[in-house]
């Protein structure tokens, strides 16, 4: 992978992870493709409707996004991203704070923007 596009994900990766602190979900709205899945460590299937809902209304909180490590490849025409993360919040009110293994794959628009289509989460044991 061009050195360039590596720099370009780790920069949508932390636009990412801003959205997320912040609850932006204008940010999310851009930084999500329409079509995306996200499986989390607990095995449910969210849409990016349900992600922009659980930040809109508060129900997803998160108070710190701490990366641990980051592996980045490009495979065809996608970027995937290999993320260990340190997550603290809450969700539905209650504390939350775990150390997750993220996987996402990152697609390039007709624009030339990058969007997440597909995430899958796990916890490190």
């Amino acid at each position: 992978m061009n050195n360039s596009l590596e720099t370009e994900i780790v920069e949508y990766e932390a636009r990412l992870r801003q959205a997320m602190l912040q609850s932006d979900v204008t940010a999310l709205n851009e930084l999500l493709a329409p079509e995306l899945i996200f499986t989390t460590h607990l095995g449910e299937l969210v849409t990016k409707k349900d992600d922009l809902e659980g930040h809109q209304s508060g129900q997803l909180a998160i108070e710190s996004l701490t990366p641990l490590e980051q592996t980045i490849r490009l495979v065809g025409y996608v970027v995937i991203v290999l993320a260990r993360v340190k997550i603290v919040g809450t969700y539905a009110g209650i504390p939350s704070e775990a150390d997750l293994r993220f996987t996402r794959v990152w697609a390039s628009t007709s624009s030339g923007s990058w969007q997440v289509v597909v995430a899958h989460s796990s916890v490190v044991a």
